[in-house]
């Protein structure tokens, strides 16, 4: 028979299974069970046996055999229930049809008339495996014993007994491996009966309760088992008894005699039933699963500490600031791993010089910038407190795990260790004093270069540090070490852009004639947002006034050379008394040159004799003009393109202006919001105006109050102008500055004078 359960052509009777070797059901072939030779395992240990007559088995119902007999032609003369449930056919349709007409594919029937003629003309006995079409149409690999038959009359018949292969080879599958696994198993199996006494152990059990099978049999749990919680146990049998549910996988810790540790198992119960339904017992299986549990305690241990580094993530890092990072980490590491825990980062990190890993054998500088405790105790006193700088002997502990790049493990401290751990004689006193018994100390990696280290010490807690402490807190450092880096470099940055931006802006502008000014700059919250926002007050030719404020579209360093040098040529083109127009023009053609090449810009020219304001914008946000005794109103001109678009002509607005009446311009870092719409916010600008502020000074800080918040994303600047009476000075012109008379532009909407 192949794969398929179909006879290949050339296959005969004899190559089937012979009836006897098909029905040998002894486990073990030739040898005796328990042969050595044989590879057999001892026999399992049963309880006595009771005689006298017991109820019928039920293996036969589970093959479900069926019996059908055909007479020398081969028609159906017999045909069993079980043949119904079988074949699919029932009497009525089997009975008198010729079974290779019925049973029989056409491709199989020359076989199955070969292997029937053998039977009944010969008297030979076939036993084997053959493809039955079943009534539904499928094919069906069926085991048969066929044999010969003869009546009184010397007429031949052909019985053949039939079940199911796929059955059969699974109940024979089940017996076998219900014979191996009770000896063999490393499963430890037992039967009990009613009363809970034991009547079969395997060898499995025998060594796990470290007792002979004659130590089990005839007992009960009680008497066998006084290292277990017996109670329980008994307990849970007797409802899988009572019941018929099975309890599974019930965990219990237990230690057998003679033993050194503790083991664990896990122990299941089954409802023993014999086919009549009769329940004759309770089958226990007993699982060591002691490597299990070890193990799930250090995977349990493994997944709190993934949980640690996981919130880590989430707790450490939240501002690009060293020092609050350096806290939030001894935060988390007192939290998970220790009662004290210290960040020192070396000072020639901080101080932004180019650093290079301390040698072995030197002193080294560090700056203390973080210490907690789980607890209040003194021995915080014994650390260096934060902001001290101090000079650490190369002997010290947290120089060698520097210098190495390198954990230093201590498990349990004496007292020279102490020595090397503490900054001085009173200070190891005092940690001993405290119990400090356990140290370890992480290098502060980040990008490869070392920055400090973390110091972890126990006290209270009586474990010691272990190699798998020493990972968690590597990985906690090398993520604080990201984040501190990444602040110290934010913070570098930022001095950076800082200092060119102060450099650049101009200083306090001067009181020019007929006005009265304010400003106020106020730089971004993120490095790399800061420098590109300018403002200026110049004086022109005729004691006129340019008022400019400007910004780059960019951010950082670059931001903050661009709007230098837009500055300075403003400046420049200023001095040379040209109109708001002529002035974005040539600044227009000087951004082109310049990265970033981007800016807005709004210039406005005040000339006091005329009271009279031309501006220009170049895709700025409009000024706002408050005048005396009315509201503020936003300035509705013409937006232009931003400097750097190229060619792109300007158009200029002449407002002429009364006493005491003030123009606000301002950059969008002061009304842009990334929640609200720049119309609200324009509006909220024009509200805060109509209350009158005692100066330009308060104006400015009630306005930035109001609209700037924390953590603001970009630089705002602001200045405010006032008009004043104007008395011209004996000299018609600034020395130096030439005057010139700028054209009479008018601009619909408004009077020149």
């Amino acid at each position: 028979m192949d794969a398929t359960g179909t006879f290949p052509e050339d296959s005969a009777p004899g190559d089937s299974t012979s009836e006897d070797s098909a029905t040998d059901d002894s486990p073990a072939g030739d040898h005796a069970a328990g042969d050595p030779a044989a590879g057999n395992p001892a026999p399992v240990q049963v309880g006595p046996v009771e005689a006298g007559p017991s109820e019928p088995g039920g293996l036969l119902d589970v093959l479900g055999v069926a019996a059908v007999m055909l007479d020398a032609d081969g028609r159906i003369t017999l045909w069993s229930p079980q043949a119904e449930a079988l074949f699919g056919w029932s009497a009525q349709e089997a009975l008198g049809r010729f079974a290779a007409e019925l049973l029989v594919a056409p491709e199989h029937v020359a076989l199955a008339l070969k292997l029937f003629a053998q039977v009944i003309g010969g008297g030979e006995t076939w036993a084997g495996v053959f493809p039955i079409r079943h009534k539904d149409g499928s094919t069906r690999p069926v085991e048969f014993r066929n044999m010969r038959l003869l009546d009184e009359q010397a007429n031949s018949y052909a019985l053949g007994i039939a079940t199911d292969q796929n059955v059969l080879r699974q109940v024979e599958q089940d017996l076998a491996l219900s014979v191996r696994l009770v000896a063999q198993s490393p499963i430890g199996l037992a039967v009990l009966d009613t009363d809970l006494r034991y009547v079969m152990v395997n060898p499995a059990l025998e060594t796990m309760n470290a007792l002979s099978a004659e130590q089990h049999i005839g007992r009960d749990v009680r008497e066998t088992l006084p290292f277990l919680d017996t109670g329980a146990a008994a307990a849970t049998m007797r409802q899988v008894l009572d019941t018929g549910t099975p309890a599974l996988n019930l965990f219990t810790v237990g230690r057998p005699p003679g033993a050194q540790d503790d083991r664990a198992w896990s122990v299941s119960y089954y409802r023993l039933e014999d086919p009549a339904g009769r329940v004759i017992g309770v089958a226990t299986s007993v699982v060591d699963v002691t490597e299990q549990h070890r193990a799930t305690l250090e995977a349990a241990q493994a997944r709190r500490r993934l949980a640690v580094i996981a919130d880590a993530s989430a707790s450490i890092g939240t501002t690009l600031d060293v020092e609050q990072t350096a806290h939030e980490l001894a935060a988390v590491a007192v939290a998970e791993l220790a009662d004290l825990a210290a960040v020192d980062i070396l000072d020639s990190i901080l101080d932004g010089r180019r650093h290079t890993a301390p040698s072995p054998g030197e002193p080294t500088l560090f700056r203390a910038m973080a210490v907690t405790t789980a607890y209040p105790t003194p021995a915080v006193d014994a650390a260096d407190p934060v902001g001290h700088i101090a000079t650490y002997a190369a002997n010290r502990l947290i120089t060698q795990c520097v210098t190495t790049g390198r954990p230093v493990l201590v498990e349990h401290v004496n007292a020279q260790d102490l020595l090397r751990i503490a900054s001085g004689p009173e200070a190891a006193e005092q940690l001993a004093t405290e119990g400090l018994h356990s140290y370890l100390a992480v290098p502060l990696i980040a990008r490869g270069e070392v920055l400090g280290a973390l110091d972890l010490v126990r006290a209270r807690n009586p474990a010691p540090f272990t190699r798998d402490d020493v990972v968690l807190a590597r990985e906690l450092a090398a993520r604080a070490a990201v984040y501190i880096d990444n602040a110290r470099l934010y913070q570098s940055e930022r001095r950076t852009a800082l200092t060119l931006q102060r450099h650049l802006l101009p200083p306090r502008p001067p009181q020019r004639h007929g006005l009265e000014l304010a400003y106020r700059y106020q730089p971004a919250q993120a490095a790399v947002e800061v420098g590109g926002d300018w403002f200026d007050a110049i004086p022109v030719a005729g004691n006129k006034t340019a008022l400019v404020i400007g910004d780059v579209m960019g951010s950082g360093v670059n931001a903050a050379a661009t709007m230098g040098q837009l500055r300075t040529v403003t400046r420049t083109l200023a001095g040379l008394d040209l109109c708001p127009t002529d002035v974005l023009q040539h600044l227009d053609r000087v951004a082109a040159d310049l990265d970033p090449a981007f800016a807005t810009c709004v210039y406005a020219l005040y000339d006091p004799e005329r009271t009279r304001c031309s501006i220009a914008m170049a895709g700025h946000l409009p000024p706002v003009l408050v005048r005396r005794g009315r509201g503020p109103e936003l300035l509705d001109l013409p937006t232009g393109a931003p400097l750097g678009v190229g060619d792109v002509p300007f158009e200029q607005t002449t407002l002429q202006l009364g006493l005491d009446d003030r123009l606000v311009l301002y950059t969008d870092g002061l009304v842009e919001t990334r929640d609200q719409a720049i119309d609200v916010r324009l509006n909220a600008l024009l509200s805060l105006l109509t209350q009158e502020q005692n100066t330009l000074e308060d104006t400015c800080d009630h306005l930035l109050r109001a609209l700037r918040h924390p953590g603001n994303h970009d630089d705002v600047a602001l200045l405010i102008a006032r008009t004043r009476d104007y008395r011209a000075p004996d000299t018609e012109s600034t020395p130096g500055i030439p005057t010139r008379t700028p054209g009479t532009e008018s601009t619909p909407g408004f009077t020149p004078p």
